[in-house]
């Protein structure tokens, strides 16, 4: 049985509603975090990361225009692009979904099958 799940969502996200719908197609019960709106703290980004086993750097949207005209090319601490991530979050990745002890990236929205198979 699965725990409720958090979805980190943006609603202006293409990707993001897919995730959505994705669960909601499956019954799922889950919380919608809107990320934008309520910003994530360093802890709960350095918990998802471990959740996500990714590297910061994996974690960030490299098409954002923000990531081409100032991150583009440079090199970062992942402490740096943590805050970088919080003072910018359309930076993250999303949908990120979260169970208790795993998360993923629901691009494609098809991945978040596997935290329902647990």
């Amino acid at each position: 049985m699965v725990n409720k799940l958090n979805i980190y969502h943006n609603p202006a996200c293409k990707k993001s509603r897919a995730g959505l719908q994705f669960l909601k197609e499956r019954g799922v019960d889950f919380n919608i975090v809107e990320y934008l709106k309520t910003p994530l703290t360093e802890k709960q980004v350095e918990k998802l990361l471990i959740k996500l086993n990714c590297k910061p750097a994996e974690l960030l949207r490299t098409q954002e225009d923000y990531f081409k005209k100032n991150l583009k090319g440079k090199k970062f601490e992942e402490h740096e692009l943590i805050k970088i991530m919080l003072q910018n979050p359309r930076l993250i990745r999303r949908p990120i979904v979260e169970a208790k002890y795993k998360a993923v990236v629901g691009d494609p929205a098809e991945e978040i099958e596997t935290l329902l198979n647990k």
